[in-house]
C-alpha cells in the first residue's frame, strides 16, 4: 500500500510540473495570439511547443547525467535573452509599423523560436531531473501534453484578445514576452 502512495505522489508532483512548464506556454501563446493566428498555425505552433516541451527535458536529463547543475543556469539565460529578443522586435515592429517585421510565426523558422523560447526551461527541469532517478517517460511526455495543450489554449485566449486591442495587439504582446524574458533571468 506504500507503494502506491509514492507512485501516486511521484505522479502528482510529474503534473503540477508539467502544469507549471505549460504556464509559460499559455501566457507566451497569449502573446503570440494577439497578433492573430489562423486556427491551422495555432496547431502548427502548438504542436511543435509539445514536441520542444519532449524533446528539451530528455536532452536536459541527458545533459543533467553528464554536466550537472552549471547547465540549468546557462539554460536560463538563454531563454531569457531570446524571450527579450523576440519581445523587444515585436514591440519596435509594432512602433515602426509595416516597415520593420517581427518574427512571422506562420513560418517554420518563427515556429521553432517561439517553440525554443517556451521550451528552454524545460531543459533546465531536466537537468535538475537528470540527477534523479524517475519514470523520465512519463515525465516527459506529461510536459509534452500539458506544453502544446497550453500553449494551444493561450494562443486561442491572445486572438480574442488581440482583436480587441486592434493595432496595439503586437506591442502588447511583445510586451508580455519582454516580461517574461526579464523574469527569465531576474
Amino acid at each position: 500500500m506504500t507503494e502506491v502512495y509514492v507512485r501516486l505522489g511521484e505522479l502528482f508532483t510529474i503534473l503540477l510540473m508539467a502544469v507549471a512548464l505549460g504556464m509559460d506556454a499559455l501566457s507566451l501563446g497569449i502573446g503570440i495570439g494577439m497578433r492573430g493566428v489562423r486556427s491551422r498555425d495555432a496547431i502548427r505552433i502548438g504542436s511543435a511547443v509539445a514536441l520542444f516541451h519532449v524533446l528539451m527535458p530528455l536532452l536536459g536529463i541527458l545533459a543533467g547525467k553528464y554536466f550537472g547543475y552549471m547547465l540549468g543556469h546557462l539554460a536560463r539565460y538563454v531563454g531569457g535573452g531570446l524571450l527579450i529578443a523576440l519581445g523587444a522586435h515585436m514591440i519596435v515592429s509594432s512602433v515602426k509599423g509595416s516597415g520593420v517585421q517581427s518574427i512571422n510565426h506562420r513560418t517554420w523558422f518563427g515556429v521553432l523560436l517561439f517553440s525554443l523560447s517556451v521550451s528552454i526551461d524545460s531543459f533546465s527541469v531536466g537537468v535538475s531531473l537528470g540527477m534523479f532517478h524517475g519514470d523520465w517517460i512519463l515525465t516527459v511526455l506529461a510536459f509534452g501534453f500539458f506544453g502544446g495543450l497550453m500553449s494551444l489554449v493561450g494562443l486561442v485566449m491572445g486572438r480574442r484578445v488581440g482583436r480587441t486591442l486592434g493595432e496595439y495587439g503586437e506591442a502588447a504582446g511583445g510586451a508580455i514576452l519582454l516580461a517574461f524574458g526579464l523574469m527569465f533571468i531576474f
